[in-house]
């Protein structure tokens, strides 16, 4: 017998409520967010000088030592190796191009994204499972976490790291005055990546965050028991045994990393981009758009909770928010990837009071966001600034295995990669200037890489003078050079120009005996 009409009309009713609560699933979610974050990976060339250093870094790792970063084959302490080994492996299993030189970014987002979505299905369960949804669609459609996620470089690898572990310290704190231990070896574990990811920031943000939230609550035995044992060996056996076998290796490192990169790094004024406090708190507002808009409305409802013990995680928000960008406003250099660590609670707290205030407003502004983040990446990929692309293709098409490549006053950080030159470059430049360790730019990366190499970095750091010794040998020499520098090529012996563009030259130079 067929059903009663009515139960037709129910069931069809019914239907786009089970599609939304499939879609709405914790599984789904994540999926399409990896979707959203590896669709748009490799479509553009890489950037200077971030993405051409760090994918470099990555590919001459997988070619060489898997444990000693290397910059044109000079050790590179700058940052530690997790970035680094996550693109070595997707470079293994996707081959060496621009998406796999992003993965270590997109998969700290997706971390990001999939510590929020959970967290806020726990601690914020009054607004369902579509409170966390829209929460996680603001997180993927903010163009800064968009374009982060699509940029190689560390900060969101560490950013999304942080996010966990903060998450799941607090989640181990969630019935006081228990700790869970599971949940906090795993807030240590994560911890100890991060710190893997990036240095010390990787156990100093997280413990600024949750070490006062939980003193402002009077809950310092809690705050105690976070120094289990347990969760100290598991944060010293993930993270100690890289960065103590480069100490064993290259004496000094650790007074390179630890005392030079971060606490006078932290306290001087000669790095790029200085900028004054006020810097994150008028650019966050402005990254975040247009999800910002809703930032007062924000604003009035943490404030207004701040009484109320069972708004304690939006509290725990705020803080967060608070100490990652105060913390990043001391120092005078300043980046706006330093923010991706308070990426996350700033959403959540956007999320939170755009459910609370109701309306279907928010999702023609998710479409838009969304349609944005993806035209910013079409741009770039269309006009893409400053790629030296062409013209590594135009050397790989050329070179023989014994020639050899010098870079005229500048390092290209693509174009080996691009290349796939096998062998570090020669780089002619002003090597005995006293001021060039005061300027953070790319001389000083070299410059400070030669010391854990002094050998390697007297062959390959010459002198600009004679610039014609540098072409002997059995091959051929390419020299690449700017317009500026193309002249001192251009007078060698049998130099010919291959190939130019609107800013870079490439010269072939016969190969001469060496005298």
């Amino acid at each position: 017998m067929p059903p009663p009409p009515n139960d037709h009309r129910a069931t069809a009713a019914a239907a786009p409520a089970r599609w939304r609560a499939r879609l709405q699933s914790t599984p789904a979610l994540l999926a399409l967010l990896a979707v959203w974050l590896l669709a748009t990976l490799g479509l553009r060339p890489l950037l200077l000088p971030d993405e051409g250093r760090y994918v470099e870094v990555a590919r001459a790792m997988l070619h060489g030592d898997a444990l000693v970063p290397t910059l044109d084959g000079l050790p590179f302490f700058h940052k530690p190796p997790l970035f680094y080994w996550l693109d070595m492996a997707a470079m293994r299993l996707f081959g060496t191009g621009e998406f796999a030189g992003r993965f270590g970014s997109a998969v700290g987002a997706w971390v990001m994204g999939a510590a929020l979505l959970l967290a806020l299905r726990r601690w914020h369960a009054a607004q369902g499972a579509r409170g966390a949804a829209i929460a996680l669609g603001v997180l993927a459609t903010t163009p800064f976490f968009f374009v982060g996620a699509q940029y190689a470089n560390h900060d969101m690898l560490v950013g999304g790291l942080i996010t966990a572990a903060v998450l799941a310290l607090a989640r181990a704190l969630d019935e006081p005055p228990r700790v869970e231990l599971r949940w906090l070896v795993a807030g240590w574990v994560l911890c100890a990546l991060a710190m893997l990811a990036k240095g010390l920031i990787g156990i100093v943000l997280p413990a600024l965050v949750i070490g006062p939230w939980l003193l402002a609550q009077g809950r310092w035995r809690q705050m105690l028991k976070l120094l289990h044992p347990l969760g100290l060996l598991a944060f010293a056996v993930v993270a100690a045994p890289w960065f103590v076998a480069m100490q064993l290796r290259y004496p000094g490192y650790f007074d390179y990393f630890f005392i030079e990169q971060h606490f006078r790094r932290f306290e001087q004024s000669n790095f790029n981009n200085v900028q004054g406090a006020w810097f994150f708190i008028a650019v966050m507002p402005l990254l975040t758009l247009p999800w910002s808009a809703w930032l007062p409305a924000a604003l009035r409802r943490t404030w207004a909770a701040r009484r109320d013990p069972g708004q304690r995680m939006a509290l725990l928000y705020a803080w967060w928010v608070v100490a990652v960008l105060g913390f990043f406003s001391i120092p005078s250099s300043k980046l706006v990837g330093y923010a991706l660590p308070a990426l996350a609670p700033w959403c959540a707290l956007l999320a939170l009071a755009i459910v609370a205030r109701g309306g279907q407003a928010w999702r023609w502004v998710m479409g838009g966001s969304a349609l944005a983040c993806v035209a910013i990446v079409g741009v770039v990929a269309w006009q893409a600034p400053r790629s030296n692309r062409a013209l590594a293709l135009a050397l790989a098409a050329r070179i023989a295995p014994a020639d050899q490549v010098v870079m005229v006053d500048e390092y290209l950080y693509d174009v080996p990669f691009y290349a796939r030159l096998d062998r570090p470059l020669l780089i002619a430049s002003n090597w005995a200037d006293p001021a060039l360790p005061k300027h953070d730019n790319w001389r000083k990366e070299l410059f400070d890489a030669a010391r854990f190499d002094p050998a390697l970095g007297r062959a390959v750091l010459r002198p600009l003078d004679p610039l014609y010794a540098l072409a002997c040998g059995a091959g051929s020499a390419w020299f690449i050079a700017a317009a500026a520098n193309a002249p001192r090529v251009a007078a060698l012996p049998g130099a010919t120009r291959v190939y130019a563009d609107a800013r870079q030259q490439l010269w072939h130079v016969p190969g001469h005996a060496c005298l």
